[in-house]
């Protein structure tokens, strides 16, 4: 029976993995440890989970756990110093998305995967969830010929997308903005239809909704003094786990959760457009928006032999629909099919129990080969990181060459 450790103790990481560690799969895993920066909620998190051991620091948990596996699910920024630290203690490792948040950091931990021998593998879920996988199953089966465009659209509500600009999010130096942290999931996705590596990005982005300029802003949404009039506010104590987790953790770090939308700190963009060429000659055309009325996602699959067009529209984070999917084929000779999909599973579409399924109990087998390895991580985290350069330098520009060089230091 391996041992498993986690790094993080926030929403993702107590739902994602900690408690089905020490429930589901108790009895196919050892759940050894749990490690975050706020030990209050670390010890919150270990409460839920049957008192896991809580470490108050990181080093100390990798030699006295002795973990197999480490799970790292902390702030995106971070990620690369758990994941550097784990496998040079000859620990494989399971990270959440995006793996890192820019070149330099990426190079730094397929470097130490070199040097370890040890495995790092990126957690993209909607790999798992069946809408998805089933648009690969087609794809690969030539039910539209050689993919050579994908036309992909993405929009956040304005209570899932502003919720970014509360929290630690905000900050391009701890996320790498939306086009890293929330666009790795579109960009993988697309990388795993086209079946190709990413080569040349051209980025546009902007700010319209979120950010400083608005007069007579607070420093937070408990204390404002615009809570009735304002269409963000956020009340923090009437959710048990915001209360408890958040709220009932500031005295430790001085994290605030309900951060004011308009907050001066914040500089990601909250309107994105990317153009993206690979290497087999397909194209993108991405764009992302984070203050939609509505919430979901749609997109259109260009083949040599036809096309699909995809659509999901849901009223959650999570992306649980109450009806079917349906993914509509159309042909050259004029035909059409539709190919229904159940896709109303908690846990993004049935993706995250699928996924850990995979993560705990092993040979499960993969004939869309689903399960994402560095590789992957880093052509999806580098759009994004080199579609934030190409918005800051105005012009085209190519993905890195990931040739080794010297670790972080």
């Amino acid at each position: 029976m391996k041992t498993y450790v986690l790094v993080g103790a926030g929403s993702r990481a107590l739902h994602m993995f900690a408690k089905p560690m020490a429930t589901e799969w108790k009895d196919a895993i050892r759940f050894g440890g749990i490690y975050d920066i706020n030990a209050a909620r670390a010890k919150f998190a270990s409460e839920e989970c049957g008192g896991v051991p809580v470490y108050d620091d990181f080093g100390r948990m990798l030699d006295e756990a002795r973990p197999d596996v480490v799970i790292v699910a902390s702030t995106d920024a971070t990620h690369h110093e758990y994941i550097i630290r784990s496998l040079a203690a000859g620990c494989d490792v399971i990270t959440e998305k995006p793996m890192t948040i820019d070149e330099e950091k990426c190079r730094a931990i397929l470097q130490a995967e070199r040097d370890s021998g040890k495995k790092v593998t990126v957690t993209f879920n909607l790999r798992y969830a069946p809408y998805f996988a089933k648009v690969k199953e087609l794809i690969q089966a030539g039910a539209i010929g050689d993919v050579n465009h994908i036309d992909l659209e993405w929009f956040l509500d304005r209570r899932h997308g502003a919720d970014y600009f509360r929290r630690w999010h905000a900050e391009m130096k701890n996320s790498g903005g939306l086009l890293v942290h929330k666009a790795t999931h579109h960009f993988d996705i697309v990388n795993w239809w086209m079946n190709s590596r990413p080569a040349v990005v051209h980025a546009f982005g902007t700010r319209v909704k979120y950010g400083g300029g608005r007069e007579g802003r607070g420093e937070r949404c408990l204390t404002c003094g615009l809570k009735s009039s304002c269409e963000f506010y956020m009340d923090i104590e009437s959710n048990p786990f915001m209360e408890k987790y958040y709220r009932g953790a500031e005295h430790v770090d001085g994290y605030i959760r309900d951060r004011c939308v308009f907050d001066e700190r914040i500089d990601i963009y909250d309107t994105m457009s990317v153009n993206v060429s690979y290497e087999n000659g397909g194209l993108l055309t991405y764009s992302l928006v984070a203050y939609s009325p509505y919430e979901g996602w749609r997109a259109a699959v260009n083949g040599s032999e036809g096309r699909m067009e995809l659509m999901n529209v849901y009223g959650n984070a999570d992306m649980k629909q109450a009806d079917l999917g349906t993914i509509r084929i159309y042909r050259p000779n004029g035909s059409t099919e539709e190919v229904p999909v159940v896709s109303s599973a908690e846990g993004h579409g049935g993706g995250d129990a699928r996924l850990r399924e995979v993560l705990f109990k092993g040979g499960v087998a993969d004939p869309l080969g689903r399960q994402a390895d560095s590789m992957a991580g880093a052509a999806s985290l580098l759009i994004g990181a080199t579609a934030n350069r190409s918005i800051a330098e105005g012009r085209a520009l190519s993905i890195p060459d990931l040739s080794p060089v010297e670790k972080l230091t």
